[in-house]
């Protein structure tokens, strides 16, 4: 049994962070949820076990770009794997983040199958697990 991964999931949208939970909560990961970015670092402070945050750019008090700042620039959380969402046509923001080291930029609607799948890749787990029959 593989042993259980922490992800951060930022997002103001209550409603995709919980379709991401879901998906994610099928495989070896647990999920904490944060509604705006000054949330998600209070996480990150709180738990020292995060081994990977998906941030979306939009978000009240700080940005998924502004938290991902703050983690490249923490020693204690300098290589975190991140995944930014973000709304369709952004440019600006594709490029801040790739200048942040992101580790995945991903546009909304997204598919939850791919995010899975970069997220496992990301945190060095295996594939997507067959659905458990009901």
């Amino acid at each position: 049994m593989n042993e259980t991964r922490h992800v951060l999931v930022a997002d103001d949208e209550p409603h995709i962070g919980r379709i991401i939970k879901m998906k994610l909560e099928q495989g070896p990961f647990r999920v904490t949820l944060a509604y705006d970015g000054r949330e998600a670092l209070d996480v990150l402070e709180r738990h020292d076990d995060v081994a990977l945050a998906i941030l979306d750019v939009m978000m009240p008090r700080l940005s998924g770009l502004d938290v991902l700042a703050e983690i490249r620039a923490a020693a204690r959380w300098h290589d975190l794997p991140c995944i930014i969402l973000t709304a369709a046509g952004q440019d600006q923001q594709h490029q801040r983040a790739l200048e942040l080291r992101v580790d995945e930029f991903l546009t909304k609607p997204f598919s939850p199958k791919k995010l899975y799948a970069r997220v496992a890749e990301l945190a060095g787990v295996g594939e997507e697990p067959e659905p458990r029959p009901v």
